[in-house]
Formats: C-alpha cells, sequence, structure tokens
C-alpha cells in the first residue's frame, strides 16, 4: 500500500536496536499506540511520523505559543519544531523522556534561539490567549487549565521571571510531570520543585486579592 502521508519521503529507514536498560521504566509507562508509532517513524513511516504529528501538534504549539505570545510566529515554529523532529527521529530514545517532552524541548531551543536575537521579548498577550480553545486530550487537568485562564491570571503570570513563567506553563498549563519539565528546562528534579514553589508563592501574593 502506498504511503500517502505528506511525510512520504522525507523519512530515511532506520535500524531499530534493542531498547536499553535504561529506557525499560519510561517505556512501561508509554502506551502501546505510542510505542507502536514512534518505533514505526524511526523504520522510516512517514504515516506513523505524520500520526504522531496529527497526536502532538497541539501540546507543541500551545507550548510555543505561551512563550511568543503571536499566533504567527507559533505557527512557523511549530512547523520548524516537526521538520526538526523528523530530521532526528533516528536517533530519539525513551531515557528519561517521553515523545511529548522530547518534541517540546527541541520547541525550547527553537524559542531560546528566537529570543537570543534580540529583536523580540517574551509578552503573553492575554486577550489572544482567552480566544484560544482550550479542550485536547493532550490537557490531563482541562477543568483546572480551563479554571486559570483568565486575564488576571495570565497578567500575574506575565510578571513572573521567565524560568518561573516556564515552569508554571509545562506543570500547570500542560500537566508535564516534575520529571519532564526538569529535563525540557535542563534542571534536575529538585530544583523545579523549588522554582515551583517560588511561582506559585509569588501568584498566590499577587492573586491575594482574588483567591480571597
Amino acid at each position: 500500500m502506498p504511503d500517502s502521508s505528506p511525510f512520504a519521503g522525507l523519512l530515511a529507514p532506520a535500524i531499530a536496536g534493542p531498547a536499553r536498560t535504561g529506557e525499560l521504566a519510561v517505556l512501561e509507562d508509554v502506551p502501546d499506540d505510542v510505542r507502536t508509532l514512534v518505533l514505526h517513524a524511526k523504520n522510516g513511516c512517514s504515516e506513523s511520523f505524520g500520526t504522531l504529528y496529527d497526536r502532538y501538534v497541539d501540546l507543541v504549539y500551545r507550548y510555543i505559543y505561551f512563550r511568543v505570545g503571536s499566533h504567527q510566529l507559533a505557527e512557523d515554529l511549530t512547523s520548524e519544531t516537526f521538520l526538526r523532529a523528523l530530521r532526528r527521529i533516528g536517533d530519539f530514545t525513551w531515557q528519561g523522556r517521553d515523545f511529548g517532552a522530547w518534541l517540546v524541548t527541541i520547541a525550547r531551543n527553537l524559542v531560546t534561539d528566537h529570543f537570543k536575537s534580540g529583536r523580540y521579548r517574551l509578552e503573553i498577550p492575554t486577550g489572544e490567549v482567552i480566544d484560544v480553545p482550550l479542550d485536547g486530550s493532550h490537557i490531563p487537568e482541562n477543568a483546572v487549565v480551563t479554571a486559570i485562564i483568565n486575564d488576571r491570571v495570565l497578567r500575574a503570570v506575565r510578571d513572573l521571571n521567565p524560568e518561573q513563567q516556564e515552569c508554571v506553563v509545562l506543570r500547570f498549563l500542560h500537566g508535564l510531570s516534575l520529571a519532564e519539565t526538569a529535563l525540557i528546562m535542563g534542571k534536575k528534579s529538585g530544583a523545579i520543585k523549588a522554582l515551583q514553589f517560588r511561582a506559585v508563592r509569588a501568584l498566590a501574593r499577587a492573586l491575594k486579592h482574588d483567591l480571597a
């Protein structure tokens, strides 16, 4: 059956070796369908990569959008994220991460490079964020997300320092674990706990009248 995926012809077959010992614990927590899709994508199946794209594109886009505050830029960087993932899929391993966290790591590096250009600064335009649909299986605590997405809270998040902002976005808006957040931010889990504590404390001070 011919491969009609938009990624057809872009993936070079790779030889998949046995899972490394360090990957086994991570694999136990990975859904079987994701594990199979990644394996097939690593072996050159562009249709499988296309399915992974459909599954994770909202996660990647939402992460980038909350960092850059522009729909057009978020779309461009999301596309570049998946192009880089496409080129590097053969090197992906499960050690310490799931596939979504790996994609967000790529996206984070692109966002960092973008801001290093010196032409832009980190902003969260609350008027646009409120209009973004919040449904989606990639958000495990959708009710909580819906509750915190309001103008006042987003303004308070915007006033946090960049590391605290990113921690809040990854932990509470995307529902990533401490380990995944630590991997993406290049820190240890203990450092993320401390960063999260300071961010939540700062938000509590800023929103004390709203939370009363």
